[in-house]
C-alpha cells in the first residue's frame, strides 16, 4: 500500500522509512558524541582544569596558534586552485569552508556537501566535468596521503628506535591498501580499457544499490574513459602543485596540534615530534568514518589516548597533570581546526549568496550535469 505525496506522486514504504533511518543515524551519532564528552573525557581530565590550562597561555602563544590555523586554511584553498584552473583564491575559500561546515555538522554530510560545492562551482561558470575532475583528484590525493602518513610516521618511529612490534600490523595493512590504490589509479591512467572496465564495474555496483530505491541503472564505463583523458591532461601540468599543496595541507594541520602540545607544556622529551605525527596520522583516518560528523568525539578520544600512551612513561609531571595537558592540547587543536570552522562556513555561505559579481552564465550541454557518485569529496 502506498500514499500520495503533496506533488501527487506515490510515496512507497521505502521512501517513508528514509526520514526514520536518517533520524536514527542522527540519534546514534549524537548519543556517541554526548557519551564521549559528558561521560568519558571528564574522567580523563576535568574540564575546569583543562580550561585553566588553555587560558594560561600567553597572548603570543595564542597568536601563533591562530596564525598556524589560518595558514592551514589557506593550504586547502591552494589545493583546490591547483586542481581547478580559473578558480580564484577567495572563491576556493568560500567553497571549501561552506562545504566543510556541512560535512562537520551532519552525520554522513559529505554527500550533501558535494551537492553544495557543485552548486557554487556551477554558479561561477564551471562545467560538471571540471567540477568532478577537481573533486576527484583532490579526493584521491588526500586519500593517498591519509593512508601514507601512518606508514611514514611508523617508519620514522622504527628508524629512531621509538616504534613497537604492536604497530607493525597496522603499518603493513596501511601500506598494502596504499600500494593497491596507487596501482589501480596508475592502471586507470595507463589503459583506457582498464578505466572503462573499472567505471563499468562501479556502475553495476551502483545500479545494484539503486535498484531497491526504484532508481534507474547507471553506466559509467564511457564516463570513466573520458575522465581518464581529462585527468591525464590536468596532471601533466598541475601534478607538482597538487602534490605539494596536498602534503602542505596535512602537515600544516599536524603543526597546529604540535604547537598546541608544546604551548600547554608537553615537551619533546615527553612526546616526540614523530610520535605526534603518528598519533595525528591515525586519528585522521577516524575523521573519514561516517560515524559522527567530522569524527567529532572519536578523533578527540583517539588523540588524547594516543598522546597519553606515547608520553606517560616519559612524563616530567605527575600523570594527572600530564592527562590535563594532552587533553587541553587535543581540545584546543580541535576547537581551532574543527569547531571554529562551523560558524566560518555559515559566513562564507552567505558570501556566496550575496556575491553576485562572481556569478557567470551556467554552462550548457552535457558537461553541465552534476558529478557522478564516483566523485570523492575532499574534506579537510
Amino acid at each position: 500500500m502506498s500514499t500520495t505525496t503533496t506533488d501527487g506522486s506515490a510515496a512507497t514504504p521505502r521512501s517513508r522509512r528514509r526520514p526514520l533511518v536518517r533520524a536514527i543515524q542522527i540519534a546514534v551519532s549524537g548519543a556517541i558524541v554526548v557519551a564521549i564528552f559528558a561521560l568519558i573525557l571528564p574522567k580523563i581530565a576535568k574540564y575546569s582544569d583543562v580550561w585553566k590550562t588553555i587560558t594560561s597561555l600567553t597572548w603570543l602563544e595564542m597568536t601563533t596558534l591562530v596564525a598556524a590555523t589560518i595558514f592551514n586554511l589557506f593550504t586547502y584553498w591552494w589545493q583546490m586552485q591547483s586542481a581547478m584552473p580559473g578558480l580564484t583564491f577567495w572563491q576556493s575559500g568560500v567553497n571549501n569552508q561552506s562545504s566543510t561546515t556541512i560535512s562537520n555538522i551532519l552525520p554522513g554530510g559529505g554527500v550533501i556537501a558535494v551537492g553544495v560545492a557543485y552548486a557554487m562551482f556551477h554558479s561561477w561558470g564551471f562545467t560538471g566535468s571540471e567540477i568532478a575532475l577537481m573533486m576527484t583528484t583532490t579526493g584521491i590525493w588526500n586519500a593517498f596521503l591519509k593512508l601514507g602518513l601512518p606508514v611514514l610516521a611508523l617508519a620514522l618511529l622504527a628508524i629512531t628506535g621509538q616504534g613497537t612490534s604492536a604497530l607493525l600490523i597496522p603499518a603493513v595493512l596501511g601500506l598494502a591498501i596504499l600500494a593497491g590504490s596507487i596501482v589501480v589509479f596508475a592502471m586507470i591512467l595507463w589503459k583506457k580499457s582498464f578505466a572503462r572496465a573499472v567505471g563499468g564495474g562501479l556502475g553495476k555496483l551502483a545500479s545494484l544499490l539503486r535498484k531497491p530505491f526504484h532508481k534507474p541503472a547507471v553506466h559509467w564505463g564511457e564516463s570513466a574513459a573520458r575522465f581518464r583523458k581529462q585527468t591525464i591532461k590536468l596532471l601533466e601540468k598541475r601534478w607538482p602543485a597538487l602534490t605539494l599543496t596536498t602534503i602542505l595541507s596535512h602537515l600544516a594541520l599536524w603543526f597546529v596540534l604540535l604547537l598546541a602540545l608544546r604551548h600547554v607544556g608537553v615537551s619533546e622529551h615527553e612526546v616526540s615530534t614523530i610520535q605526534v605525527l603518528a598519533v595525528f596520522a591515525f586519528a585522521r583516518l577516524l575523521s573519514a568514518a561516517p560515524i559522527t560528523p567530522g569524527g567529532v568525539g572519536l578523533v578527540e578520544l583517539a588523540l588524547i589516548g594516543g598522546l597519553y600512551a606515547a608520553g606517560r612513561h616519559h612524563a616530567d609531571v605527575p600523570l594527572d597533570v600530564f592527562k590535563i595537558q594532552v587533553t587541553a592540547a587535543a581540545l584546543l587543536y580541535r576547537t581551532l581546526t574543527y569547531g571554529i570552522q562551523i560558524p566560518l562556513g555559515g559566513f562564507t555561505y552567505m558570501i556566496w549568496q550575496r556575491k553576485r559579481s562572481w556569478r557567470k552564465p551556467q554552462p550548457s550541454g552535457p558537461e553541465a550535469g552534476p558529478p557522478s557518485p564516483m566523485v570523492l569529496q575532499a574534506v579537510p
